[in-house]
C-alpha cells in the first residue's frame, strides 16, 4: 500500500486486473484488457467481441444475466457456475447415465425479479461431481446440443487460463515492478503481454510439445546468444565427425 496507494483495494492489499480472452484451440490470448483493481469484471468483460459460434467459458465473477441474453441473441454461447443463491423454474428434467459422474440435466428459466428485470433467457442446469477432486459442481450454460459430460468438460478446460497467469507470473518477473506509479506498472505489464503473445504464437507455430514456459526458458538461456528463433528452438544435431577442442596440459 505504501509504494502503489493508486492501486488501493482494499484496506490491506492493492491490486490491478487483467482480463484476458484466451483461444481454447491455440492457446494464444485474443482480448486483453487491463484495469483498475476495483473495477468489475463485467465492465471489461462486456468489450470482448466474441465471434458467432463461438463457446466462451467464465467463471462466477462474470455472473450477469443481462450479458447471457446478449451473448445468446449473438449466437454464441456460454459455460459458466450456477450461483448458490440463484432462483429458477426447471422447464424439464433429463434423464443421465449412472456412473457418468452427471448428477442432473435441466432446462430452467431463471424467475427471480432481478434475473426476469434483466432479461435472463432459458439455460440449462448441469449437475456434475468430479471423481478427481471429489467436489460437485453446478454448471450454468445456453447450450442445449451439447452431452452435460460434454459441458462439464468445457468449464473444466477453462483452467487454461490460469495456467496462462501462472506462466507470467513464474517467467515474466510480473510480481517484481521496475517503477511503482500506475504508468510504468501498467507498461511492464502490457510489455510482458506482448512478450507472451509472441512467444505464444511461436509456440504454436513450432513443432508439437513445446510449452508456452518451456519456450520463455529456454529463450532466457539463449537471451545474449547471437541465433535466430529457430536456431534456438530447432537447434541443429551435433557433427559426429567434428571433434571438441580438448584442454592440453603442458609438462
Amino acid at each position: 500500500m505504501n509504494l502503489f496507494p493508486w492501486a488501493a483495494h482494499r484496506e490491506d492489499t492493492a491490486n490491478v486486473k487483467l482480463s484476458v480472452g484466451l483461444n481454447h484451440g491455440t492457446l494464444i490470448p485474443e482480448f486483453v484488457a487491463l484495469s483498475d483493481g476495483n473495477e468489475n469484471d463485467m465492465i471489461e468483460g462486456r468489450k470482448f467481441d466474441f465471434p458467432k459460434g463461438s463457446i466462451v467459458a467464465f467463471d462466477k465473477g462474470y455472473f450477469d444475466y443481462e450479458w447471457y441474453k446478449t451473448l445468446t441473441d449473438k449466437g454464441i454461447f456460454f459455460v459458466t457456475r450456477l450461483r448458490a443463491n440463484a432462483v429458477y423454474e426447471i422447464h424439464a428434467d433429463y434423464p443421465v447415465k449412472p456412473n457418468s459422474g452427471v448428477l442432473a440435466d435441466q432446462d430452467i428459466q431463471p424467475s427471480s425479479a432481478h434475473a426476469l428485470k434483466r432479461g435472463a433467457p432459458p439455460m440449462r442446469r448441469v449437475v456434475y461431481h468430479c471423481s478427481e477432486t471429489d467436489k460437485t459442481y453446478e454448471f450454468l450454460t445456453n447450450h442445449f446440443d451439447l452431452s452435460a459430460k460434454t459441458i462439464a468438460g468445457i468449464y473444466k478446460d477453462r483452467w487454461q487460463v490460469e495456467l496462462f497467469f501462472k506462466a507470467i507470473k513464474q517467467s515474466l518477473s510480473i510480481k517484481t515492478f521496475l517503477g511503482r506509479s500506475r504508468n510504468a506498472v501498467m507498461t511492464q505489464i502490457w510489455i510482458a503481454m506482448m512478450v507472451y503473445l509472441l512467444v505464444a504464437y511461436a509456440r504454436y507455430a513450432a513443432r508439437s510439445g513445446w510449452t508456452v514456459l518451456r519456450m520463455l526458458r529456454v529463450l532466457q538461456m539463449n537471451l545474449f546468444e547471437r541465433k535466430t528463433l529457430e536456431e534456438v528452438l530447432n537447434p541443429s544435431p551435433p557433427d559426429p565427425n567434428k571433434n571438441e577442442p580438448q584442454m592440453r596440459l603442458v609438462i
